[in-house]
């Protein structure tokens, strides 16, 4: 029963089963209408509302924010296709319909940035939206599986203690916030693409990280913060080598411990990693996260 929920080859198929169907679908819309219900009436109500115009934030954050949204589309999709999945939709069907839900989400919170005068619709944000969910339900479509993941990790930064009004002032906050601590990895499965199936331990991937440091502004870095003057950091991106795991591989018989498993697998493990960025050149990290 619950070890379907993770089958994502179209040989594990299942039949349809209504009260599951019925469950997930009820789950992904009230998801759906829930979350869009508590974003307006906790944020957007309270900030003026416009007609609905664009901008373009596209250098943003040295572009940290733009992948996070294709890891949200990516992660969004993944689950929903899984829980689909467990309810015996066809492979096809569950791709698409399960794929396209972080899409569908992130687009409409979009549409309310565009009507809200403190912000405006990117078209920069729906690309990598597109580019998370493409990511997902091109590999499904092509593979039937996962081979190259989307994951995240964090560290508390520095730079947050400077402007904890955009960056955030506890630490809850500044994980949501602070791009600056917030890294992006693609997580590859170099046995996954082995014919020999042999080379690589299927449990251990190889991960190509992005981040950025140096940012106390969205798009520059302010002198000062309130009258007080702040130090003079530089925007760097950085760029990192390192391994991974896919949990996901891992055997066990508890249902429970491969549930944990999956949602856990959208982070990146610890490890050894080698950064590259102009400002300090190439650096060995021990351990990062």
């Amino acid at each position: 029963m619950l070890p379907h929920l993770f089958a994502q080859n179209s040989k594990d198929t299942t039949d349809i089963r209504k009260g599951r169907l019925i469950g997930v679908s009820t789950l992904a819309a009230t998801a759906y209408i829930g979350g869009m219900t508590g974003l307006y009436y906790l944020w957007y109500k309270d900030y003026d509302q416009s007609g609905f115009h664009t901008i373009n934030d596209n250098k943003a954050w040295l572009q940290v924010d733009k992948i996070g949204h294709s890891f949200s589309t990516y992660q969004m999709g993944r689950v929903a296709y899984t829980g689909f999945r467990w309810a015996g939709l066809d492979e096809k069907k569950s791709t698409w319909i399960g794929g396209s839900y972080g899409f569908l989400f992130l687009t409409t919170v979009e549409i309310f940035d565009g009507m809200s005068t403190n912000w405006g619709f990117s078209w920069g944000d729906v690309a990598a939206n597109a580019a998370g969910t493409s990511l997902f339900i091109g590999q499904q479509l092509l593979w039937e599986e996962q081979r190259i993941g989307l994951k995240f990790s964090y560290s508390p930064t520095k730079y947050a203690a400077y402007n904890p009004e955009l960056l955030g002032e506890n630490s809850i906050e500044r994980f949501l916030k602070d791009y600056n601590g917030q890294t992006y990895w693609l997580s590859i499965n170099p046995q996954s693409f082995s014919s020999s199936r042999k080379i690589f331990p299927k449990w251990l991937n190889i991960a190509v990280g992005y981040g950025a440091k140096g940012m106390t502004g969205t798009y520059y870095n302010p002198t000062d913060i309130n009258g007080e003057p702040i130090p003079s950091f530089q925007r760097t991106r950085q760029f990192y080598l390192s391994l991974d795991l896919d949990l996901t591989k891992i055997k066990t018989r508890s249902e429970f411990l491969r549930l944990v498993l999956e949602v856990a697998n959208m982070i990146k493990i610890p490890f050894p990693a080698l950064e590259y960025n102009r400002e300090d050149g190439l650096e060995f990290h021990a351990i990062y996260f």
